[in-house]
């Protein structure tokens, strides 16, 4: 695939590619965030300036394994990790899915674009793979949860085909997140 004149190739994750993986910084800074209203019907949503633009740094997770979290263990059939590789072969980007068979559920466990390779298609394209699999188990629909300061990613999916269906007001509390909001995200596997 190019875009921006940059070649990109895109492959299921091996065990050679954990380390870089783990590395990728998956940082970013937004000048909006969704502010979420919880209303007698649900909740609603408006994107809200900020000033100063709002830097998040994503905590490690300690205490995930990495063949629980699909990065290293490809050979699972209901996980893949795909990875996005740069010209100079550097890792551009990477998705970790799983899919449950009993609700036929893809989810996204994790999907990041390493700063220098944003606004590419980097991230649309990792999420063509993740729809590819979805079909290949026969999901009914993709499933993902985003923080409520990532107004970027949440534009992003929506732009994917993806809405809203689901709020967690208390996922971060806490953790170093802890004044966020957990949005989940869906959308039928296309």
């Amino acid at each position: 695939m190019t875009t921006d004149e940059t070649v990109y190739r895109y492959r299921t994750a091996v065990p050679e590619d954990a380390e870089a993986i783990e590395a990728l910084d998956g940082s970013f800074t937004t000048a909006t965030v969704c502010r979420v209203t919880i209303t007698d019907d649900g909740f609603a949503l408006s994107e809200t300036v900020v000033e100063p633009p709002l830097t998040k740094v994503f905590p490690e997770d300690e205490d995930e394994d990495e063949d629980e979290g699909g990065h290293a263990d490809e050979d699972d059939g209901d996980r893949r990790t795909f990875v996005a590789l740069g010209a100079a072969g550097d890792l551009a980007g990477y998705a970790a899915v799983s899919y449950s068979d009993w609700n036929r559920r893809l989810t996204v466990e994790d999907i990041e674009v390493a700063p220098e390779h944003r606004g590419r298609g980097v991230g649309r394209a990792l999420m063509d793979l993740t729809v590819e699999f979805a079909r290949e188990r026969g999901a009914g629909h993709l499933w993902l949860e985003v923080t409520s300061v990532n107004a970027p990613a949440i534009r992003a999916y929506k732009r994917m085909g993806f809405s809203f269906c689901g709020l967690d007001t208390t996922l971060y509390d806490g953790t170093p997140s802890e004044g966020e909001q957990a949005l989940y995200m869906s959308m039928p596997c296309p």
